[in-house]
């Protein structure tokens, strides 16, 4: 699923390709002499990217292409698309610049969430504090931890608008996935918070959902989540978990019980998360446990075949 949205203040050279949830926003940028593309989806989704920019550009290459940070939603099309456009640039945030070079996919955390990403290059850093030109403007990078402890913002002074990544829904942002490993990140997101209010968009343009330009209250509204997710960081775990949960069943559509079972004991991360915060709980009962919720929720469906996305 997704949709084109050009104009709405934007750039006249921007089209947004809003994506739904498994793969993240696609913001292209089509300048005089250069096309580039912030952010690629998931893998199970890279066709659907290769359609869109091809779409849009017509006979023209892809020049670029930029991660604003290396989860699988955000960078899983990038092999398709190098492979694709073969003289692509790849520009990536530099923390994690060494485990991309050398591939360690359980260091770039896609083999701990139990997602998927093909090997793609890089070529570039984006480095904070420093500007890249996207659509013949010069767009300011600015460091953004939190969600990701590498992750950057975009945010383009003349017509104010940002491309916040997971930093800012309009309702809200991404989990904070250090704190979920004993990392502290809370104060990180707050403070990133506070740099996108310093800068004063106009427009955001999210990783995930609408553009939107009503920026106060969508600051107010991530501001009082991430109070109540600091009060209560078993409710921030938990609710991780179903994430990462609900993710694998927006991949697959359907999966066995066994493979289920395999996939839940394979993918580290909750296991680290039910060792930090949910102790007394067994990993099957505490996933089991919120499995229902989504199944409750019109989110999953069971049957004796196995577990089905809704």
């Amino acid at each position: 699923m997704s949709s084109a949205a050009a104009g709405a203040g934007l750039p006249a050279n921007v089209v947004v390709f809003e994506r739904g949830w498994l793969s993240s926003n696609n913001i292209l940028f089509i300048g005089a002499d250069e096309t580039a593309l912030v952010d690629t989806g998931y893998v199970t989704h890279a066709e659907q990217t290769l359609a869109l920019v091809e779409s849009a550009l017509g006979t023209r290459p892809l020049d670029r292409v930029l991660n604003t940070h290396l989860h699988s939603d955000h960078c899983g099309g990038n092999a398709a698309l190098q492979q694709r456009y073969p003289t692509l640039q790849t520009d990536i945030p530099p923390g994690e610049a060494a485990l991309v070079e050398r591939w360690d996919e359980q260091g770039l955390s896609f083999l701990a969430t139990g997602q998927a990403c093909p090997r793609f290059r890089f070529t570039g850093l984006l480095q904070p504090g420093t500007e890249c030109v996207l659509g013949d403007a010069a767009w300011q990078i600015h460091g953004a931890p939190g969600h990701d402890p590498h992750s950057i913002i975009l945010f383009d002074p003349a017509s104010r608008t940002l491309i916040s990544a997971d930093a800012l829904w309009e309702n809200g942002f991404g989990i904070a996935f250090p704190e979920l490993v004993g990392e502290p990140s809370f104060g990180e997101m707050a403070a990133t918070l506070d740099r996108i209010e310093t800068l004063a968009p106009l427009r955001v343009i999210p990783g995930h959902g609408r553009v939107f330009d009503e920026v106060d209250n969508a600051l107010v509204t991530a501001r009082r989540r991430l109070e109540s997710l600091q009060r209560d960081p078993v409710k921030h775990a938990r609710h991780a978990i179903k994430v990462l949960m609900k993710f694998k069943l927006l991949e697959v559509q359907f999966i066995t019980r066994d493979d289920w079972a395999a996939w839940l004991q394979g993918t580290t991360y909750l296991g680290a998360i039910r060792s930090r915060f949910f102790a007394n709980e067994e990993l099957g009962q505490l996933t089991g446990d919120i499995l229902a919720e989504l199944v409750a929720a019109k989110a999953a469906e069971m049957d004796a075949s196995g577990i089905r996305n809704t």
